[in-house]
């Protein structure tokens, strides 16, 4: 009698175990599922040789027209300007033919904000290096989709690894952040990051003011 009083409070012990196991993976998903919902891109990597990420949601969607739709297999990207050879690349052959490199590189808006971001894409020198620069380019100037421009002197792309990326966080650069290309423009506020990058111009005004900076914004906005 005693013996089956004893495997009955183990049977009733077992399915209380269970029933609490059962009930705390239950807690458990709905909490990694409203997680999830959260997570507007939740496929992005958010540790990059162990350095922590920001969230490509972190990353305020600036733009004087709103988001632009680009379609990308009518896209070309121009080099043109005071160069040797002006080119007209598809996506593809920018984001294929050229060598593509990753790097952590924090980007900071005047209007207080900060991302750290892990960036994929090419060298803009190497771009300029294939339609080659005449002697007379003092600056670059790039025009995005929605007409906005900016500029930075040719020597910034030479003294330093300036990336022209076509994704973030491991993901291809979501239209509303900038596909198909964005200015990785390191050390720069973010009003030099342009986005939606149709053209790339080779120019000797070195006085060229963009979008912001012919309203007011510095020409030189290296990060004080």
């Amino acid at each position: 009698m005693e013996k089956n009083k004893t495997r009955t409070r183990y049977i009733t012990l077992g399915a209380v175990v269970v029933i609490a196991i059962m009930l705390i993976s239950t807690i458990a998903l709905i909490l990694y599922s409203q997680t999830q919902s959260n997570l507007l891109y939740p496929t992005e990597v958010q540790n990059y040789e162990g350095e922590n990420l920001s969230s490509i949601s972190d990353v305020y969607e600036n733009a004087i027209h709103g988001t632009q739709f680009i379609n990308e297999s009518t896209y070309r990207l121009t080099v043109d300007g005071l160069v040797d050879e002006p080119k007209a690349y598809t996506y593809d052959e920018v984001s294929n033919n050229f060598t593509s490199y990753h790097k952590v590189v924090t980007i900071y808006c005047v209007e207080g904000w900060s991302a750290k971001i892990l960036w994929q894409g090419v060298l803009v020198r190497d771009l300029l290096n294939a339609s080659g620069l005449n002697n007379t380019a003092k600056v670059v100037i790039f025009h995005a989709q929605d007409g906005y421009t900016t500029s930075l002197p040719v020597t910034y792309f030479y003294e330093n690894d300036i990336l022209l990326a076509y994704k973030m966080n491991n993901l291809t650069i979501p239209i509303e952040r900038g596909f198909p290309f964005e200015l990785v423009a390191e050390s720069q506020y973010g009003y030099k990051w342009i986005k939606w990058i149709t053209q790339i111009e080779l120019s000797s005004n070195a006085d060229y003011l963009g979008y912001w900076e012919s309203r007011g914004y510095p020409n030189d906005a290296t990060l004080r």
